[in-house]
């Protein structure tokens, strides 16, 4: 298995109207905005799972048991940010929810600082956007799960940083 310089475990949450749920934040390498997934560093000690379900519940105030999250995508690639050099992996979970009110009070300190506002993306709106959104193909992910059509093994998504 590869030696990651950073592992991270985001959660595709879908509403009721077959939105996802993305954050905007600043861009730590570039100047700029960008929407992602809720999610985050997995500690050295954590699983992907129950990483996930710390991610959700610090960024977006929903608590979910970690077996209640269904792995469905990965991407990998090379990066150089101001945190970390090297290879670089995000597993993606998704999750189900009728709705959800957003809360942010479990947000660090870097994470209030680059938070710029949430918003339910329907898969139709991310495949016209303009915008900056991680990770790259969502669209096409989110069309695939909301019609019930999840792949039998994890998508394998683009990497999305130069590096």
């Amino acid at each position: 298995m590869p030696r990651y310089a950073r592992r991270s475990a985001r959660v595709l949450l879908i509403d009721a109207e077959d939105r996802v749920l993305l954050l905007r934040s600043a861009l730590l390498s570039e100047p700029g905005f960008a929407w992602f997934t809720p999610g985050g560093g997995v500690k050295w000690w954590e699983r992907l799972r129950p990483a996930a379900a710390r991610e959700l519940r610090e960024e977006v105030g929903l608590t979910v048991r970690p077996r209640e999250l269904r792995a469905v995508a990965f991407t990998t690639g090379y990066a150089d940010l101001t945190f970390a050099k090297g290879l670089f992996r995000d597993d993606f979970f998704v999750h189900r929810v009728d709705r959800h009110e957003v809360d942010t009070s479990g947000h660090t300190e870097l994470e209030r600082k680059h938070y710029a506002g949430f918003r339910w993306w329907s898969a139709a709106d991310l495949m016209i956007t303009d915008e900056t959104v991680y990770p790259f193909r969502l669209g096409e992910l989110l069309t695939e799960l909301v019609a019930g059509r999840p792949s039998a093994r994890l998508v394998e998504l683009p990497w999305h940083h130069a590096g």
